[in-house]
This record gives C-alpha cells, structure tokens and sequence, in this order.
C-alpha cells in the first residue's frame, strides 16, 4: 500500500504552483485557513489572498464580481457552508451567469472529525448536481487532486471540488491525467460493479478483496466525475456485470448512487443498490465510529454486495439477469 496522504492537506501547495503559472487566480477564504493547509499561498502570494471570514454568503458574490473582472477565484471553506448556506448566491450569482468561479468544499460527507452533523454535508452532492451547468468532483487521492485542481484553472465555468480530510492511499497512477465525464477502473471483474469516490474508495477496495475470497470478482470504478458522469463505463459495467453496487458518503438520496439510477434506467435497466447514510442526519465520533454507524465498512460494503448476490454471493446478476 502506498504512503497515505491526506487531499486537503496539500490544496494550498497544489494552488501556490498553479498560481505561479496563473497570474489571475485568487485564493479566498472564509475563516477556514489553518483547515484548508493554504498558509503557503497566503504567505507567498498575500496580494491573492483574500481572508473574508465567516461570510460565505459574501465570499461567493466577491467571488463572483472578481471573475466578471477577467480573474479566476477559487473559493475554499467548508463543504456544507458552501453547498447550504450559500447555495442562493452560488446558484444565481455565480452559476446562473455562467462565472468562472471554482468552488473547494472541503470536509466532504461524515468525515468531519468530531464536529458533528452541522459540519457534515451530506446533502452536497445533490444540491450541486442540481444547479444547472455546475461541474461535480470528488479526487480519490492527492494525485488525482493535483490533476482536478489544474483541470479546474483551466476549465472555464463553475466547479465544485468536494476535498477529503483525512489521508489515504494512492490509487490513480502517478501519470494520470483527469478527463472531466471518465471514470477509471481500479479492479476489473465481472460478477458484479462497485461504484465509489473520495474517501470511501479505500473501503471499497478492501470489500472487493474480501469478496473475490469468497469467489466473487467485483469491478471496481474510481467515478470521480460525479457531474458529468460517465454513462459509458456505467451501461458498459451494467451491461457486463449485470448489477451494480454505489458506495456513497453523502445521503442515498440525490448522490452518486441516484446519478448512477438516472442512467441505468434509461440506458440499461439493472438492479442497483445504493450504500449511503440511509436518510439520516449524521453524529459526532470518529472515522471508524461514522463508518460502522452508518454501514460503510469494507466488511458492511462485502456483507451488502453479499445480500444483492444472493446467499452465496456467487450468483452474477449478469445470469440474473438473462
């Protein structure tokens, strides 16, 4: 297993570089600073850096008026304050005029440390997805971080970057470039797809490694690309696999796993089941203790692709499905 490292703890450096290169783009912050890791771009570039406080509602129409002027904000605060709090002046303010504004919400899901369910976003993914022409992402690890980061600079038109907190392996190779709508295929197999992103890719991986103990191979997809998504590895997966597993750190509804049912049921009808926070608000605890409250440990994700099998777990649903 490769050296873990924690996505948001390399923003800041990952900006500075790009901001070397990018006279146009300003870091602002509300009051999120020793979180977020971006002291380096402040101390490097203070000019660029604008600290607004705990006023996001604000930061997103400063933001706004600092894209009409040719420049190219990105905004960094917490996932939920982004997508609740300032979700009226993101959508008529920055999305509805088509703004180049780049949006990082970090603390992404149930892994917010012991801040509990006011700092827990687990409506985001929904709420962004539904905002017309806004571009949805969460990177699996730093280096797929780095590549969505400079994506983002270069993409002209509002993104939504959802940022892991805490460390976790490499898993898209060190020559990866991201392409905005593709997937990427950590594991192949064909009894069944298990679909993930961000900080859950871990635990999905280990339940396909427990599975295939018990003879069941189960494809495994990064889909990093929430919006646009990549219909094309799902009908493939759907239509090779023939059932298909989402695993979500956000609420079931509204997250990867309906993006996912908006495309099977109109492209290639399988089953699906959907592994999230079961229409819930979330708690306070750690890591662990979140993923065994809500079921998102390798071993719930092995035991719930188990059940959609069958008791055996060998029946491929591709068999199912003839």
């Amino acid at each position: 297993m490769s050296e873990r490292k924690a996505p948001r703890d390399h923003i800041g450096a990952i900006l500075l570089k790009l901001a070397e290169n990018n006279p146009d783009i300003i870091l602002l912050d509300a009051d999120f600073k020793p979180a977020s890791k971006i002291t380096a771009f402040q101390n490097h570039f203070p000019e660029r850096f604008i600290q607004v406080g705990i006023a996001e509602q604000n930061m997103m129409g400063i933001a706004a008026g600092l894209s009409t002027l040719g420049f190219i904000p990105v905004v960094s605060t917490i996932a939920t304050f982004i997508s609740r709090r300032a979700c009226d002046q993101v959508t008529t303010s920055i999305a509805l005029p088509e703004l180049n504004v780049k949006l990082l919400g970090l603390y992404g899901g149930l892994f917010v440390g012991k801040n509990g369910a006011s700092h827990q976003s687990l409506e985001d993914l929904a709420i962004m997805r539904a905002i017309a022409g806004m571009v949805v992402l969460q990177p699996a690890d730093v280096v797929e971080t780095r590549n969505m980061l400079e994506f983002a600079t270069q993409y002209h038109g509002p993104v939504y970057i959802r940022i892991g907190r805490d460390p976790v392996p490499q898993f898209v190779p060190d020559d990866y470039q991201f392409q905005l709508g593709k997937s990427l295929t950590l594991r192949d197999g064909n009894d069944v797809t298990l679909l993930s992103y961000g900080d859950l890719m871990e635990d999905t991986m280990l339940a396909a490694d427990y599975l295939a103990k018990k003879g069941v191979q189960a494809r495994v997809i990064n889909m990093s690309s929430i919006k646009p998504i990549d219909e094309e590895a799902i009908v493939k997966a759907a239509g090779e696999t023939g059932g298909i597993v989402t695993v979500d750190n956000h609420n079931i509804y509204g997250g990867l796993g309906s993006a996912v049912c908006e495309v099977v049921a109109e492209k290639m009808p399988v089953r699906v089941k959907r592994i999230g926070v079961k229409d819930v608000f979330g708690k306070s605890g750690t890591n662990e203790q979140m993923k065994e409250k809500f079921g998102l440990r390798a071993l719930d994700i092995e035991m719930d692709v188990l059940e959609f099998l069958g008791q055996d777990g060998r029946e491929s649903q591709k068999s199912k499905s003839k």
